[in-house]
């Protein structure tokens, strides 16, 4: 019988899978009817619900993923509540179109219940994320609604 994953080792496998690039492996860690807020994302959705999605999503990022993410300085918080974690880390990103590398800064707080993710808030660094790959006109056209 396999033992349920407590919070901090549920984010530790999601932290190791996306640094490893193993995308198709991320959406099981999640609940059928997770959601996961991407709080500060500049366009597009910022709220996704359900594996199923969740899994879509992942697989588009692993097709066209430009950036290799070192995680650095991780540190992970418990809180009062037993399911909730917060988590801080920076990535060491090398941009594989650019060349250029740089620091991005994340934030995120998950309720893993029954080992599996029911709620995420992100707070990740997307402006420095649109310029190191060169995107910051298109950013500004699309909040320019163009």
């Amino acid at each position: 019988m396999s033992e349920t994953l407590s919070p901090r080792e549920v984010f530790r496998k999601l932290l190791d899978g996306i640094t490893t690039e193993r995308f198709s492996e991320l959406a099981g860690l999640y609940a059928e009817d997770a959601v996961v807020e991407t709080v500060f994302a500049p366009v597009g959705p910022r709220r996704f619900e359900g594996r199923a999605v969740l899994g879509e999503r992942f697989a588009e990022i692993s097709g066209q993923m430009p950036m290799k993410l070192t995680a650095t300085d991780v540190v992970i918080r418990e809180t009062d509540d037993p399911e909730v974690i917060v988590a801080e880390w920076n990535y060491q990103v090398h941009h594989r179109v650019t060349g250029r590398d740089f620091e991005a800064a994340n934030i995120q707080v998950l309720r893993v219940r029954d080992g599996l993710i029911v709620s995420s808030r992100d707070y990740h660094d997307h402006l420095a994320l649109a310029v190191a790959g060169g995107g910051l006109p298109q950013l500004v056209a699309a909040l320019d609604g163009e």
